[in-house]
């Protein structure tokens, strides 16, 4: 992935819109890769910048991980070294937000009903504090598309992991889901089988806009739109809007001589936040930042203000579902 440039950053600046208005921001990751360190000190400088952040959820992007023990168990090194930065913050030093209130970790499901332990480990290691697993299920036949942790094609249909996923219920965590939108329809069988267990479906189900749907947004849209709608009629499930930094999309606003104003975000995004906020309803829907792989595209401060230009006409309580009610009440914070 292309490491965020803050020199082609800083061309375009903007001043936060309604500043007032409290955010829980659900999606952020900390990680130590060459050229592109972001721990809290980073994160910190990123939401300085006029926006009420009240709380942030961390979710899991292989950092940290244990060099010793089991295999299985290497993840828990990530959930350990995040709760260490969520207690620096707790201490008040840093500022009011309460970064990392929930932790979302990687355990491979796949171990079927071996991976109860994994579980519990995740859990002891932060206490108050673990919310539930994501295991990238990213698949697509094209080798133009490749997946996060490069999973089999079909994984949310396996027998193994859906074992495995059977215990998130018994140790009342919810799953976050990520996937493309060629493969909603696989969440939606693994969401009415499983409607016990919470879902949480990422980046807008990621629609496709490189490899066979390069130059094809509308036949993308088209087909996202339907899984959406479909999706939606799963009770158990909610869904973050964000994700547009990235480069699958396809249209390629990191490669552009300045970063998009808000403005220009608000009108490319619109169409997708809309659609998913008429589908889900409010209070299945929630903003998220995906920093900082997004800060690929834009700042901190221009992407919460493309979410208030979206959300402009809608009334105080429907703000607060879409920055943080849903949020802290789907992370249970």
């Amino acid at each position: 992935m292309t490491t965020p440039r803050p020199d082609w950053l800083a061309l375009t600046t903007e001043k936060a819109i309604d500043p007032d208005l409290t955010i829980c921001d659900p999606h952020h990751h900390f990680w130590d890769r060459p050229g592109n360190r972001y721990f809290l000190e980073e994160l910190l400088e990123d939401i300085s910048g006029g926006h009420n952040i009240t709380e942030t959820v961390f979710i899991e992007c292989s950092a940290m991980y244990r060099k010793d023990g089991p295999e299985s168990m290497s993840p828990v090194g990530e959930t350990e070294f995040v709760n260490g930065l969520a207690a620096q913050s707790a201490s008040g030093e840093y500022g009011n937000t309460k970064v990392a209130s929930g932790i979302v970790g990687y355990a491979d499901l796949s171990f079927g009903s071996k991976v109860e332990e994994v579980l519990e480990a995740h859990i002891a290691a932060s206490p108050g504090r673990f919310r539930g697993i994501r295991n990238s299920s990213c698949w697509h036949p094209s080798p133009e598309i490749t997946g996060y942790k490069n999973p089999p094609e079909g994984l949310l249909n396996s027998q193994k992991f859906r074992e495995g996923y059977a215990i998130l219920g018994k140790l009342n965590l919810s799953f976050d889901a990520w996937l493309y939108h060629t493969q909603i329809y696989e969440l939606v069988d693994l969401a009415n089988t499983f409607p016990e267990i919470p879902i949480i479906m990422d980046h807008i189900a990621g629609p496709i806009g490189i490899g066979p749907y390069t130059n094809k947004q509308n036949q993308a849209f088209e087909e996202w739109s339907k899984g959406i709608s479909e999706l939606a009629n799963c009770e158990n499930v909610c869904i973050k809007l964000g994700g547009f930094g990235m480069p699958l999309d396809g249209r390629d606003w990191h490669n552009k001589k300045a970063p998009p104003t808000s403005t220009e975000l608000a009108k490319a995004m619109a169409p997708y936040y809309e659609h998913c906020i008429e589908s889900f309803g409010v209070d299945r829907c929630m903003f998220e930042s995906n920093f900082p792989v997004d800060k690929l595209t834009t700042s901190y401060t221009i992407l919460w203000n493309t979410f208030k230009r979206v959300s402009q006409s809608y009334t105080t309580s429907e703000k607060s579902a879409l920055f943080r009610d849903t949020a802290r009440s789907a992370y249970r914070i």
